[in-house]
């Protein structure tokens, strides 16, 4: 059957270094607004012949707007797909994740999550846990945890995001406002004093306020790079956060002002990680 070129492009399989470039690209053109195709080469080590296919394939799944002798951002509020974020920061999303389990407690137990990279990294991380119930508006924790027997899922309604597989809007906050949850597990864009929890999108925003009202505890994850942003639409006010969990790469002045707000902050330290890698490949090789 011919592809109706009215409904969006599948998302292809891509190799770890692809995705890490065209996500680049896009990050790139989300600070510049438009760049010429030697500039952007240049910026993320590679040929013009490599990148000419990339920005093809990013124009056809509408994530940017080719232009004679480079590229152009479709809208400065834009945000990076989900499928071209997984590959960042993902040391610090697992320690992230594995302290974040650490701090639900075992028998049975509700527990939201919201869409994210890092809330998919909890997901995984809950793997051998059971008599949970998890209720989520990401399609790709759903199917992460529908596959575990021991776990019931809940899935909410809504329309569905193409850059984040998260179901949104009416349909969505119903779900959450007819339930209670023991704890919400909240992925953000950005997180300061100055802006509180936010997003790219704001109904994206408001499904997940709907979330974070109706639980007892919510907590906070991200790594580095979010803490001490502010992106366009706000989810949750400090005030609404018991826990932060974030990684140490995060502007320890800006965590400083995260905590003041009584929020519990709690920084998993990669150095530490990094140097017993290190110790345990030197132990190989001797």
């Amino acid at each position: 059957m011919p592809q109706n070129s009215s409904y969006p492009s599948i998302p292809r399989a891509l190799s770890s270094k692809r995705s890490e470039r065209m996500r680049a690209v896009l990050s790139l053109l989300h600070e510049q607004t438009s760049m010429s195709l030697g500039m952007l080469a240049a910026e993320v080590g590679t040929t013009t012949a490599t990148l000419r296919r990339d920005l093809a394939d990013l124009d056809e799944q509408g994530l940017l707007i080719r232009t004679h002798g480079g590229a152009r951002a479709l809208d400065a509020r834009n945000e990076i797909p989900v499928r071209l974020r997984n590959n960042q920061y993902r040391e610090a999303k697992h320690l992230i994740a594995r302290r974040t389990v650490e701090m639900i407690p075992p028998g049975p137990y509700a527990l939201a999550l919201s869409g994210g990279t890092t809330t998919e990294e909890v997901a995984r991380a809950l793997r051998n846990r059971s008599e949970l119930t998890i209720v989520t508006n990401s399609l790709t924790i759903a199917m992460e945890c529908a596959a575990r027997p021991l776990i019931k899922v809940i899935i909410t309604g809504g329309v569905v995001r193409q850059s984040s597989f998260e179901a949104v809007g009416f349909l969505s906050e119903y779900t959450f406002n007819a339930i209670n949850v023991a704890t919400a597990v909240l992925g953000t864009d950005g997180i300061s004093a100055a802006g509180g929890v936010t997003t790219h999108d704001e109904t994206e925003a408001r499904t997940n306020h709907a979330m974070v009202a109706k639980a007892r505890r919510v907590i906070v994850v991200a790594d580095g790079s979010k803490v001490g942003q502010v992106t366009f639409a706000k989810m949750a006010d400090l005030s609404e956060i018991d826990d932060f969990v974030t990684d140490s790469s995060a502007n320890p002045e800006a965590l400083a002002l995260i905590a003041e707000s009584g929020i519990v902050v709690h920084v998993v330290n990669l150095a530490l990680t990094r140097s017993s890698d290190a110790e345990a490949l030197a132990a190989d090789g001797s």
